[in-house]
């Protein structure tokens, strides 16, 4: 059982099926990085810690097509954890923040036994993305490429060193796409569970299939925390948008058509602990 699909249908607002919700103009979102299940704290320095779980949070507004204005942090700290490690965790937060616009307003904080911090973002669109609007014949696609997340993630738990700059580490959001991309797009999703498991999600909301067009490996495919963006579009635009992609420096690659049948990919969670 997905016991976080269980939850979200649990939930009876019309607001709940999207990256974020969309009240008026603005998107509200929120977003969990919890020790153990998305970090280990030996692998990660306080202010990679805080970076990375700013960033993916913004991936929800970036897949939005929202910029983020303000942000609340809840945080739960150990309490080995010293001053310094706590100055370097939150000037992360800050300056990931303020890169992108977003202000840090408030939160709260509370001792816990392991490092949990959850991030809600109050983000502005005049054009949201969502993930619903698929028609039968558009394509699905993907930006950039797949499996880095997955091949970093076994390293470090072998022991091994990974790139400082690598996307276990700080993964890159793609933006300027999405909001030059917007007018062509008719849904999308950000890529944080890999992608089998995001494509299930985007066609479960549309009630649509898929025939497959380019076969993805599994460790592609399963490889979550990419936050590459998933997107569906008409097949007329389909040089258009690899174009927009080239400008972005990034890469689009369609690997799917939608059509009315229920075709899903086998999928796992991609979290470890």
């Amino acid at each position: 059982m997905d016991k976080e699909q269980f939850l979200i249908d649990g939930l009876g607002s019309k607001h709940i099926g999207d990256d974020g919700a969309v009240i008026g103009s603005q998107v509200m979102s929120v977003d969990a990085f919890c020790e153990g299940t998305h970090f280990r704290r030996e692998w990660m320095t306080p202010a990679q810690i805080g970076r990375k779980a700013m960033l993916v949070n913004l991936s929800d507004a970036v897949a939005m097509n929202a910029r983020p204005q303000y942000a609340l942090l809840a945080v739960g700290l150990p309490e080995e954890m010293d001053t310094a490690a706590i100055r370097e965790l939150m000037g992360a937060i800050e300056d990931t923040a303020a890169e992108w616009g977003c202000e840090l307003i408030g939160g709260d904080t509370v001792r816990s036994e392991k490092l949990h911090l959850s991030i809600t973002l109050v983000s502005h669109t005049d054009d949201p993305l969502r993930r619903t609007g698929i028609r039968e014949g558009d394509l699905l696609a993907y930006t950039g490429t797949l499996g880095e997340s997955l091949r970093q993630l076994r390293s470090l738990e072998a022991g091994e060193m990974i790139p400082r700059e690598g996307r276990f580490y700080a993964p890159q959001l793609r933006a300027g796409f999405v909001h030059k991309a917007r007018p062509y797009l008719r849904a999308g999703m950000d890529i944080s569970d890999g992608l089998y498991c995001d494509t299930n999600k985007l066609l479960d909301a549309n009630g649509v299939g898929i025939e497959i067009l380019k076969n993805i490996n599994p460790e592609e495919g399963f490889s979550g925390e990419e936050y590459e963006m998933l997107i569906a579009f008409a097949p007329e635009y389909r040089e258009k948008l690899e174009r927009l992609a080239a400008e972005e420096g990034t890469s689009l690659t369609v690997f799917a058509r939608v059509d009315g049948g229920d075709a899903r990919f086998s999928c796992r969670s991609h979290h470890f602990g």
